[in-house]
């Protein structure tokens, strides 16, 4: 199994202290057969979602697809609002269209800011009205702790989420959208005659890793959704507050290797965040991240296999 991610070698605690600011650190760690969480460090402390936002407003998209309320091929008018926002973006001028299928591989890809703003004024009728519905869905799916204010991810203090709430909407993505999951695998697209790569470094590069979502913003830190689907078995790990984007790898490519041997076989889990056992605690300790403005509880301990996220089905 050491073989399994080049450059990282096993080791007996994770080593996530110096790589991370622990106001900003959260990571879980969930068995994707069963449902068993493997790991986790403050992953209910609230947190910026950065572009992991757009895992939600790709997940509307698709359902709005399955519901026949768009296709492929609708074209999403781009507004004024949406050319102004800031990169990463595609850039269009005034009064163009993108066509449905490009803004996805735009959204999940090159995680653009502004064809995110675009999708979510023609789904919610305006940015605002779409964020509601993100914040709704969120609820649906059981991600209890997650306040979505925009389409995009971009700066707001009033949006936020946690490790545990991403790895639900993570998962969700591939038990309700199997069929579209493969956008998220993706490393680059073609737009109007241009290759467009993406963000996410892991792909390609990690053995089973087939997704998910990166994410950044200054209050953020780095933050990662990956999927990891190996030799049967499949986790899916949530690293956010990364202090660079290539420490925030090393880390998920440490969890992979120390977790997948303890991941079960099997397909995809029909009930989420089911107990996992007890176990001891792991050596390393992070002090208490500090949360101005966002008074929800915090985790003061890391520790493997402990108190599992109570879900028994996503709706």
């Amino acid at each position: 199994m050491a073989a399994l991610v080049a450059g990282c070698a096993t080791t007996e605690t994770l080593n996530v202290a110096p790589q991370a600011a622990p106001e900003k650190f959260a990571a879980i760690v969930v068995d994707a057969s069963n449902g068993r969480t493997l790991y986790q460090a403050y992953s209910t402390a609230p947190r910026y979602p950065a572009s992991l936002t757009k895992m939600m407003t790709l997940y509307l998209t698709f359902e709005a697809v399955q519901q026949g309320r768009l296709s492929k091929t609708t074209l999403i008018p781009v507004s004024e609002n949406a050319r102004s926002q800031p990169p990463s973006k595609l850039g269009f001028k005034r009064g163009e269209q993108i066509e449905l299928e490009a803004a996805i591989r735009a959204l999940a890809t090159k995680s653009a800011n502004d064809v995110a703003v675009a999708v979510g004024e023609y789904l919610g009728g305006s940015e605002e009205g779409f964020a509601r519905q993100m914040t709704s869905k969120a609820r649906q799916l059981g991600m209890t702790s997650t306040v979505f204010r925009n389409a995009s991810g971009l700066p707001d203090p009033q949006q936020r989420t946690t490790a545990r709430d991403m790895a639900v909407l993570g998962m969700a993505l591939r038990k309700h959208f199997p069929q579209n999951y493969y956008y998220f695998s993706a490393t680059d697209f073609n737009f109007r005659g241009k290759r467009i790569r993406g963000h996410n470094d892991l792909l390609g590069r990690v053995n089973g890793v087939d997704g998910i979502k990166t994410g950044y913003i200054r209050a953020s830190g780095f933050n990662i959704v990956t999927s990891v689907n190996a030799d049967g078995r499949k986790l899916v790990i949530v690293v956010m507050g990364g202090d660079t984007a290539r420490k925030r790898n090393a880390q998920v490519e440490e969890m992979i290797v120390r977790y997948m041997p303890q991941a079960a076989g099997g397909s995809l889990a029909s009930s989420l965040f089911t107990p996992a056992p007890a176990a001891t605690a792991l050596a390393t300790s992070l002090p208490a991240p500090a949360t101005p403005g966002m008074p929800m509880p915090v985790d003061t301990t890391v520790q493997q296999g402990d108190a599992p996220v109570p879900m028994d089905d996503i709706q």
